[in-house]
């Protein structure tokens, strides 16, 4: 099976909103973003003169470099999660909103422009320009009613609950 997307409004601007499925491409973007940071990992090894013991300190400064932080908030408001992520910088047409029962998965890739000029960078902190984030989420959610919106940098994702819970009410009796 591929991934299926979810239909959107035509005028609106919206990330793309995808269910997960058997086939998914997703598997073998996450292998190459693997790939990438074993790769600048073993990079920063041989940096250091390939010297042993700072293996997840190399992994860690790997992930720095090669993603943006992807901070959330999830909220549970009358019978859906709402999910809220900071992805400055990032368009609707950058990201990737991927959804299971019981897990949202938020990917995207930005165009990284480079300064042409002729200059030796020294640090840039402008290189991150990739995000990936897997959430799992407390309640299970209808995957076919989910919607997702980009305002001034954060993602807002809507996901209804499939059994929401509900109030009892609590009554006390005389004696």
């Amino acid at each position: 099976m591929a991934t299926e997307i979810v239909p959107k409004p035509h005028n609106a601007k919206q990330p793309a909103i995808l269910r997960m499925s058997d086939g998914d491409s997703l598997i073998r973007r996450v292998g190459d973003l693997f790939d990438t940071l074993n790769r600048r990992a073993y990079e920063l090894f041989e940096t250091r003169g390939r010297q042993n013991g700072s293996d997840l300190e190399d992994w860690f400064h790997a992930e720095s470099e090669l993603l943006v932080p992807t901070p959330v908030e999830i909220n549970d408001a009358d019978g859906e999660l709402i999910v809220r992520a900071d992805l400055p910088g990032f368009r609707e047409k950058d990201i990737e909103v991927r959804v299971e029962p019981h897990q949202l998965i938020i990917t995207g890739k930005r165009e990284h422009v480079h300064d042409q000029q002729e200059r030796k960078t020294i640090y840039c902190d402008r290189k991150s320009d990739e995000v990936f984030r897997s959430v799992r989420l407390p309640d299970e959610v209808d995957p076919n009613k989910v919607k997702a919106t980009l305002k001034d940098g954060t993602l807002e994702v809507e996901l209804p609950k499939v059994h929401p819970s509900r109030k009892v009410p609590v009554s006390t009796r005389a004696a």
